[in-house]
């Protein structure tokens, strides 16, 4: 028996139940797999079946401002999903009369549509016959094959893009992308695969060589940056002061405190010394009413280490505040989307 043949009969006894493979809709599989990039099933799930709820069909999330989709998206991290889930909402009821191409050249022509997600959308919704490669695809297919190069490189990449290709058949297409997936998260994991329960053991090679452990190989190391914010969340009698982050940075077009960031750690006598203090706070009495210990917050690339400090002000008139910052009630602030390193401290302003 070859190895789709095997996967497929695993698959069958044992795929996970899950809400977006009950459906043939583009729409819904397109939104659960840009929520799924970089999520775990578990946390995806109640946000998959959210946004179902609140935008049950592409015209009505193109219809629905950034402030919504963000607001909707808050505590998912990697924002940039969001925006182009936006965007690309917009461009299928713009350039294609809000319904969704069925090839998968054309899908990849969508904001935030790589050639995963592409091969995801045209294989479950349209039955093309395309693999769909992701994480999981692709360690299972370089440790049964014995693929020692490095995986992270477009050159191995597309010799096991190849290699699926002549897996795949040409009438359950969707099955065994499904399967792969499947069989990624809960038989070849990363770390600890259960090779002894592997119906695809007897033709892994990674197994016969001992090699499941060093195989994918990965040569790529991102350099993680830190960075320090000190946020001031400001309360000037029933009121404070927010601003959207504009900038190509993190959490673009989520809402924040005002913030000085310094390049390395600063004592709050430091901070308190700066223009930028002086520039937001005024020349009037500040009364500082919390003062939170360093709080370290990780993201892919980033660590960012935040403290936090809520004050009170008798003069709200300083220049940079008003010019550059919304004053609004502090009770609307559970209106604004704001990044999760912020959700957790609201409680002190509130």
């Amino acid at each position: 028996m070859d190895f789709t043949a095997r996967l497929i009969i695993w698959y069958k006894k044992n795929y996970r139940d899950l809400a977006w493979k009950h459906t043939a809709d583009p729409y819904k599989i397109w939104l659960s797999e840009i929520i799924l990039q970089q999520t775990r099933v578990e946390q995806a799930t109640p946000y998959y079946t959210r946004f179902v709820a609140c935008f049950p069909t592409v015209q009505k999330l193109a219809s629905a401002s950034i402030d919504e989709v963000l607001k909707l998206w808050q505590g998912l991290g990697y924002y940039s999903r969001a925006r182009n889930l936006h965007h690309a909402a917009r461009q299928l009821v713009n350039d294609y009369d809000g319904k969704f191409p069925a090839s998968c050249a054309e899908l990849l022509k969508l904001k935030g549509v790589g050639s995963y997600t592409a091969a995801a959308i045209a294989s479950f919704a349209f039955k093309e016959v395309v693999p769909a490669l992701d994480g999981n695809a692709y360690r299972i297919l370089a440790r049964y094959f014995g693929v020692e190069l490095p995986i992270d490189t477009m050159a191995t990449k597309k010799q096991l893009t190849t290699l699926a290709q002549e897996l795949i058949p040409d009438n359950a297409p969707d099955v065994f992308n499904q399967a792969l997936m499947d069989f990624g998260s809960m038989v070849c994991t990363p770390h600890k695969p259960a090779c002894e329960e592997c119906p695809l053991q007897a033709g892994c090679v990674a197994y016969a060589k001992k090699l499941t452990q060093t195989i994918p190989v990965k040569s790529k190391r991102t350099a993680v940056r830190s960075r320090y914010f000190n946020y001031l969340l400001i309360k000037n009698g029933e009121y404070t002061y927010i601003r959207k982050r504009e900038k190509k940075d993190i959490w673009q077009g989520l809402y924040e405190f005002p913030l000085i960031e310094t390049a390395k750690a600063t004592n709050s006598i430091e901070l308190f010394n700066t223009k930028e203090w002086k520039s937001l706070t005024g020349k009037g009495e500040v009364n500082i009413l919390y003062h939170s210990p360093v709080i370290k917050h990780l993201l892919s690339h980033q660590t960012i280490y935040a403290t936090f400090y809520v004050l009170d002000i008798t003069n709200a008139s300083a220049a940079k505040l008003k010019n550059n910052y919304i004053k609004l009630a502090v009770k609307q602030l559970e209106r604004y989307a704001f990044p999760q390193l912020i959700v957790k401290i609201l409680h002190y302003i509130a």
